[in-house]
């Protein structure tokens, strides 16, 4: 089963996990993650699946995040209001997000794509 791929065609991280996954012959379906961004159900489902802290699925680098002021209300809001924010804009969101319908990875490290994704 390919992989879906939430990125952002401009993204440069974005870039260098999709010339990874094509480098390692892993087949995937790309998701543009701005003009399709996931729903709050479909955010809820990746998180709980990664693993991860929901505030790893914030875009903070991006200028939206900066714009909105959203470094002290990520710390204090609640899970749900927090899905909300990122279910709004696809900009919000971290990307690459990649996931095979169980496991669920945020972003692009080349040790975690080799230990999580390597499937040759």
């Amino acid at each position: 089963m390919p992989l879906t791929v939430y990125a952002y065609p401009r993204c440069g991280t974005c870039r260098k996990a999709k010339k990874w996954l094509d480098d390692h012959q892993v087949a995937y379906n790309e998701i543009h993650i701005v003009e399709h961004p996931p729903s709050k159900e479909e955010l809820k489902e990746l998180y709980e699946k990664s693993g991860l802290e929901l505030k790893k699925f914030f875009n903070t680098s991006g200028k939206k995040y900066r714009e909105l002021g959203l470094k002290d209300k990520v710390k204090e809001a609640s899970d749900e209001e927090l899905l909300e924010i990122l279910a709004s804009d696809g900009m919000l969101i971290k990307r690459p997000i990649v996931t095979d319908g169980e496991t669920v990875t945020v972003g692009f490290k080349e040790e975690t794509f080799q230990e999580v994704w390597n499937r040759v």
